[in-house]
């Protein structure tokens, strides 16, 4: 079962329409990953296939892409570069035996500056509420996240299979092209302060998603401390480690 493949593919097919697109470099020894787990009729394998990509406008575009016979987990971010005020795309779509945990959201950088809700949020409320009404709000979540999501965060635990595959899939097409619409649009930033401004707020936002990463329990699990903790500073929030790298 390869629930989010689709999404994947949908994904890159539409990046690969941006003819600046690169590849962007991942660590060796996260291309893929696979661990055994369980024995006997319980055993199962967990791979891990990580994908990553650049443009001029857009730092890391990556995804994380686990699946097992008893859960799938797609875990997919785009980060612009650091001269452009876009806010962060990002879709968590994980399938437990428990049931379906789906976020999708366009994060922004101010979230209180009523003249950035204006140029990114507003423009895209429209759309949320209508897939909203096939995927209502999936209950609370924790206070300390909320600074980071936008009025548009579509949070959902939709019931049956059917419902990932439609309307969640459809919400994520739409996103991630209203998403890319901005990017084209995007002017570079040349103000100092608004520079420093957008890079304390992407590092502030890294350094939550790295230290609050809701996948580290199950990839240590998995594959160990070392190499899950690697994996979330050296690939998937990277930028801390890049800027040191830089200097």
């Amino acid at each position: 079962m390869t629930l989010y493949q689709p999404f994947l593919d949908y994904a890159i097919a539409l990046l690969q329409e941006c003819p600046d697109l690169q590849p962007y470099p991942i660590p060796a020894g996260f291309e893929t990953k696979s661990a055994i787990v369980g024995k006997g009729k319980h055993q199962d394998e967990i791979l891990t296939t990580s994908y990553a990509y650049q443009t001029q406008k857009l730092r890391q575009i990556r995804a994380a892409h686990v699946q097992s016979n008893s859960f799938q987990v797609l875990n997919f971010v785009i980060f612009p570069h650091l001269n452009y005020d876009l806010p962060f795309f990002g879709a968590d779509l994980v399938t437990l035996p428990g049931g379906h945990l789906i976020a999708i959201d366009m994060q922004p950088l101010f979230r209180d500056d009523e003249g950035y809700q204006a140029k990114y949020t507003q423009p895209i409320l429209p759309m949320f509420e209508a897939h909203r009404s096939h995927l209502p709000w999936g209950g609370d979540f924790p206070d300390e996240a909320r600074p980071f999501f936008s009025p548009a965060f579509l949070w959902t635990r939709p019931q049956q299979v059917e419902d990932v595959e439609t309307y969640v899939f459809a919400a994520f097409k739409d996103y991630l092209q209203t998403y890319l619409n901005f990017v084209e649009q995007a002017q570079p930033v040349t103000q100092p302060q608004l520079l420093a401004d957008i890079e304390q707020a992407q590092l502030r936002y890294l350094r939550y998603r790295a230290e609050k990463d809701p996948a580290r329990g199950m990839l240590t699990r998995f594959y160990g401390a070392e190499w899950t903790e690697e994996y979330i500073h050296g690939f998937l929030f990277d930028l801390e480690r890049k800027r040191v790298l830089s200097r």
